[in-house]
């Protein structure tokens, strides 16, 4: 199986280089900076402003994509963590539900909400009606009259970006009040997408998955330093790399040193890591009240850089070689959901979205096309996931 090119000498010279588009890690000005920011703003964590909105966010968010219990939400926002973040059609809708439910009476300046909207693309002659829907039905479920962020979720092309279409229609859900800021979420093509977002001038915010195994890392790098200084807010998910530190998923990964490396970037105004429990949250709170890289946790992550692991690097490579024009890079993200994350349910509503084929990988079988840069045996994880789409919804986790 191929490894990845970056060895663990090459991270630590590269994490500890100075210039454009690399990533230094802090030095003791930097930390003691960040340490005045928390006395000042009086919270536990250090304080980082998301771009041009003008919002104040503690470096540690909430994603809570897969949680399921309203008592982790309150630990959350106990803690200190005011930015929240969800989508449209993460579990049906009820995770939305769920988050309006517990902010219901709270103080709408006391916290931060983020949700997404899909669509499918080319535009259909309806967009706009669907898309306004989509939304409204949102705030229903959230029971708020307008969200801090709304996201267009999982844009994979400048396309999509640019579309005038759906430009005009955030700018109108601004004008009437229904959304505050715009953006959009991505996994793929980053530094493309981040600078066709700069140019469409409609972004305020920017969430992508970012952490420490990405293979175009000084582009992408460079890239939101220059959305930084238009304004744009940059947001990092999947900072976990898939949440387990070996191809099997059998060993948990480091999520303090994870969480720790993307914090070193100062353009990156928080993380959103998906934590559903109170010890998961703990995790994240220690790392954010001591942000600073400890040299075990560099060696840690550099040792790592030489693996396979699970997450996929979305160079979108597969999809020209393989011979059914499968979507190779959504179907690995859902096989991360389901041996990284451990959470079959919410692979098995990525899966649906794809409106995956009955016939999926029969022409090639066992001799499939595509030769994975990261390594992964792609024919081997379609074969393992598939079979989660049958899985009846009440023996899914």
């Amino acid at each position: 199986m191929k490894t990845k090119e970056v060895n663990r000498r090459d991270f630590l010279r590269m994490s500890a280089a100075v210039g454009a588009g690399t990533l230094t890690f802090p030095t003791m000005a930097a930390a003691t900076m960040r340490k005045k920011s928390v006395e000042q703003e009086g919270s536990k964590f250090p304080i980082r402003t998301l771009g041009r909105t003008g919002i104040r966010v503690p470096i540690l968010s909430m994603g809570v994509m897969k949680a399921e219990n309203p008592n982790v939400v309150r630990a959350a926002y106990n803690s200190g963590i005011t930015f929240f973040d969800t989508a449209h059609g993460y579990q049906e809708g009820r995770n939305e539900t769920m988050l309006g439910g517990f902010f219901k009476g709270k103080p709408r300046d006391s916290f931060t909400v983020a949700t997404k909207g899909k669509f499918d693309y080319p535009l259909k002659d309806q967009f706009e009606e669907d898309f306004t829907a989509l939304l409204d039905l949102s705030l229903k479920r959230l029971q708020m009259d307008y969200v801090d962020i709304f996201y267009t979720h999982a844009l994979n092309s400048i396309e999509k970006v640019t579309d005038k279409r759906i430009i005009t229609l955030l700018q109108k859900f601004k004008a009437d009040g229904k959304i505050r800021h715009a953006g959009f979420s991505t996994h793929a093509r980053k530094p493309e997408l981040i600078d066709a977002g700069i140019e469409a001038g409609i972004y305020d915010v920017i969430l992508l998955s970012y952490n420490f195994t990405l293979d175009n890392l000084k582009e992408t790098d460079a890239a939101i330093e220059r959305a930084a200084k238009a304004g744009i807010g940059i947001v990092a998910m999947k900072t976990m790399a898939g949440g387990v530190e070996d191809a099997d998923g059998k060993r948990k990964i480091n999520a303090q040193a994870c969480l720790k490396w993307v914090w070193q970037n100062e353009n990156v105004a928080t993380v959103i890591p998906g934590f559903t429990n109170y010890d998961e949250l703990e995790e994240c709170v220690a790392a954010a009240g001591q942000p600073d890289l400890t040299p075990a946790e560099k060696e840690y992550l550099a040792m790592l850089c030489g693996k396979e692991l699970l997450y996929c690097q979305q160079c979108g490579k597969c999809m020209e070689m393989c011979v059914e024009k499968l979507p190779v890079p959504d179907l690995m993200r859902a096989y991360m959901y389901a041996f990284g994350y451990k959470n079959a349910s919410l692979s098995k509503e990525t899966l649906l979205e794809l409106n995956l084929p009955e016939t999926v990988c029969s022409r090639c079988g066992k001799n499939c096309h595509v030769q994975c840069p990261s390594g992964f045996d792609v024919a081997k994880k379609i074969a393992a996931v598939r079979p989660v789409m049958n899985v009846p919804d009440v023996f899914l986790t």
